[in-house]
Order: structure tokens, then sequence, then C-alpha cells
């Protein structure tokens, strides 16, 4: 698991993002510690296309009683950090991350647009 700096939301609650590998997600967690309460998630899978790995985001979610905070911005952008940093391709599938990706152009770099290809390969990979 990677661990990133700790930040805090906006009540100043501080937060933690990590990769949590095996279950193929970032985690953002409330309180700043390894076991802080898991307030919110960002599932990928990755995809090898040719010479790049692809880091397809298809589904992000915060707990309802953490809504509101600024979390889901702060668990997308480290999550894209991340991705970034290790040289992996961002696919934005997921809504929320798509969305992200429109209002931050400095990700252009290391994003690619969803395509057919990648939705498909993401349904099979689900089913």
């Amino acid at each position: 698991m990677t661990s990133h700096e700790p930040t805090t939301d906006k009540t100043g609650a501080a937060t933690s993002v990590r990769d949590s590998a095996s279950a193929q997600r970032y985690e953002i967690t409330v309180d700043g510690t390894a076991d802080g309460v898991v307030a919110g998630f960002a599932e990928y899978r990755d995809r090898v296309d040719g010479a790049d790995t692809e880091r397809v985001f298809f589904h992000t979610e915060v707990a309802d009683e953490f809504g509101g905070r600024g979390l889901a911005t702060t668990l997308v952008r480290e999550a894209l950090d991340d991705a970034r940093a290790r040289g992996l391709v961002i696919v934005g599938v997921c809504p929320l991350v798509a969305a992200f990706l429109e209002k931050h152009p400095e990700y252009a770099d290391a994003a690619r647009p969803v395509s057919r290809d990648v939705l498909g390969w993401l349904r099979r990979q689900q089913s």
C-alpha cells in the first residue's frame, strides 16, 4: 500500500489517501491514521494497452456522513497524482473522475479518453 501525506478536509479533520492494491482501490481515511475511518474509495482496474498500462477508474464513492467535506476531490486528486507518478495512463470512466479531469487540464499529459475498447474490457473484468 502506498500512503500519501496527510491533508485536511473542509472541517479541518486530518485525512489520508492510500492505494489499497489488494482491493484495487484508493481509500481516503479520516483522522489521518492508517486505522482511521475509511470515508470513501475510488476503484480501479489496470489494463495493459501496448506499451502502456492504463489505470481505469470506474467507481468513486464517499459515505453520506462525510459528504460536503471535499473528500471526493482530495481522493481523486491524490489517486490521479499517484497513478501519474507511477507512469500509468489515467482513464476516467467514473463520472466524478471524468469531471475532475475535464476541470484540471494539467492532467491531460497522463490521461486518455474512454474508448469502446476500454468499456468492453471493463465489463469483462466485472463479470
